[in-house]
């Protein structure tokens, strides 16, 4: 069965010529244009992945990111424009799994595509076992967090980040480490997309992040998980 992406784009060139070059590599494409309809069609698609651009008619790209987020839980790639570096950030804060700069190249789009779907979707061929920090339960397998019984909605990447951290648990983890296990390529020194997610999932996890005890930043060496902060 093909993989189903919903592109969602207003300008119909770009849309047309991506959703060639992602149909002639084996995926089915349905676009959209307007961003008041992204919500019903996500519902009646269920995609395996959404593309969502930033600037539509209708709710914008962060508005419409921001309300998929609760009840989509399946991968969302945005396309940003090239100098807005607020809107990255924001796009990542409200729930992308990913973005792509543009005017994008399709062979570029189509690798993130993949290795966001290889990460989301892979299924290990033994059962991981569960993880268990006091109140704090990982389940890698469900790909579900919960949290003194109650479940935490994490984006993609945000849960992979969690279970990197864990499973380092009391062990100081750099930011190129960490960059390389979430996007499977080379930190470049300058993306602060780690920093984002762990931003997040302070405010997630009930983290203070002013002074954080549960996720700390060593400053100048990368990130902490405390195993024993969950009680």
């Amino acid at each position: 069965m093909k993989n189903h992406i919903l592109l969602v784009e207003d300008d119909r060139r770009l849309a047309d010529l991506v959703k060639d070059y992602l149909e002639n590599n084996e995926f089915i494409v349905t676009i959209e244009g307007n961003g008041n309809r992204v919500l019903r069609q996500c519902q009646q698609l269920n995609p395996t992945l959404v593309i969502l651009d930033l600037m539509l008619p209708g709710k914008d790209g962060l508005t419409i990111c921001q309300e998929l987020r609760p009840q989509y839980r399946g991968p969302i790639l945005m396309l940003t424009a090239r100098n807005e570096d607020i809107d990255q950030v924001l796009g990542l804060e409200f729930g992308a799994d990913d973005y792509v700069i543009k005017p994008v190249e399709p062979r570029v789009l189509l690798a993130r595509v993949r290795a966001l779907m290889r990460r989301y979707y892979q299924q290990d061929s033994t059962e991981q076992e569960n993880m268990v920090f006091d109140k704090l339960i990982i389940q890698p397998t469900a790909r579900k967090v919960q949290l003194d019984g109650e479940d935490i909605n994490l984006s993609s990447h945000e849960f992979d980040l969690l279970v990197a951290l864990a499973k380092h648990a009391g062990q100081v983890i750099g930011r190129e480490y960490l960059f390389n296990q979430i996007y499977n390529r080379e930190y470049d020194g300058l993306d602060r997309t780690i920093d984002v997610r762990i931003s997040q999932l302070r405010k997630k996890l009930l983290d203070n992040s002013e002074n954080p005890t549960r996720i700390k930043t060593i400053w100048g060496k990368g990130y902490l998980f405390v195993a024993n902060a969950w009680s």
